[in-house]
């Protein structure tokens, strides 16, 4: 099979399309035939030598794909040759197979377009897992999403709004936060004009945001702390200032919030698929009826998987990457 793989640490032309073994289906595993892998930030910090897969899993980048089953493993019970799937990954999507536990995979419905459907595990999971399983938003309550515009964000906004809560985003851009406007998010922020903190405040009456969906991490979490609620939640998911975080705790406790930092890919697959069954029964109605579609920036062959990186690194994008075979 072909796989994109990294020979050595770098940039975007690292990235170099070749020939590796075929991977063997466990018991409990299903085949997939790749019908699109989904572009993530996770990918980059893997290419560039930080954040490597997990040694049970291939060694090159992907955390999500989509695609039709093509053998199934003897004691695969969900899943039967020739479904249409998506699946959560612990690496390795960017191939044109993996191999994946049956408990980490979903049926993709018929009204949903297959090479869309790679953009929506490892985003959904990551919002569902964050902002509702731990962060518990509720209907009515605030959500700020910080990076309104990226695939995490078009996410998150989506599913607040269909859960009845309030959505403020933060942003660089009026072309991002229209459309972060256009999916229902009612406060919206520009992050280099405006300051957020000021900002929520003045939309909540000075109660702050229930739950804080952080993407930046450094600097952002004093600002966080004084964004939020009383008994508010902090998500904190990505670190892409790249600087140390550094706040009060004292403050935090004034506030009797919590301060959550996690990540997806380093859970146990007993952790993951837990998360994806939850996802398929609150979230997955709403795909199968169309109320919940994600935002695709745009999609790229395999050849051209420099190019996904280049303009995911750019930030220009609005939405997901996809990478195509």
């Amino acid at each position: 099979m072909r796989a994109i793989i990294v020979n050595s640490p770098g940039g975007p032309d690292a990235l170099t399309l070749s020939t590796v073994p075929d991977l063997e289906v466990g018991t409990h595993d299903i085949r997939v035939e790749v019908a699109a892998a989904g572009v993530n930030r996770a990918d980059i910090m893997q290419r560039q030598g930080r954040y490597p897969s997990p040694a049970d899993a291939p060694q090159w980048p992907g955390l999500e794909v989509s695609g039709v089953v093509t053998e199934i493993g003897d004691d695969v019970t969900r899943f039967g040759i020739g479904d249409r799937v998506c699946a959560l990954l612990p690496g390795g999507g960017y191939a044109t197979e993996v191999v994946v536990h049956e408990g980490l995979a979903l049926l993709v419905p018929l009204s949903m377009d297959l090479i869309d459907a790679a953009a929506l595990p490892e985003a959904l999971a990551t919002v569902w897992s964050n902002v509702f399983m731990s962060g518990e938003l509720a209907p009515g309550e605030t959500l700020l999403v910080h990076g309104g515009g990226s695939g995490i964000g078009t996410t998150a906004i989506q599913l607040a709004r269909l859960m009845d809560a309030h959505v403020a985003v933060t942003a660089g851009s009026a072309e991002k936060l229209a459309v972060c406007g256009s999916l229902g998010a009612e406060v919206l922020i520009n992050y280099r004009e405006q300051d957020f903190v000021a900002e929520i405040k003045a939309a909540t009456e000075g109660r702050g945001a229930d739950v804080i969906l952080d993407i930046m991490g450094g600097s952002y979490a004093a600002r966080n702390i004084e964004a939020v609620a009383i008994n508010g939640r902090i998500m904190v998911i990505a670190n892409q200032s790249g600087e140390p975080a550094t706040f009060d705790p004292f403050r935090l406790m004034q506030k009797r919030a919590r301060y959550w930092a996690t990540t997806l890919r380093a859970r146990s697959l007993a952790e993951r698929v837990l998360i994806v069954r939850s996802l398929e029964a609150a979230v997955w109605p709403l795909i199968a009826s169309g109320e919940f579609r994600p935002v695709i920036d745009g999609r790229f062959s395999f050849a051209t998987a420099a190019d996904a990186h280049h303009r995911l690194e750019s930030s220009a994008h609005v939405g997901k990457i996809v990478l195509v075979p």
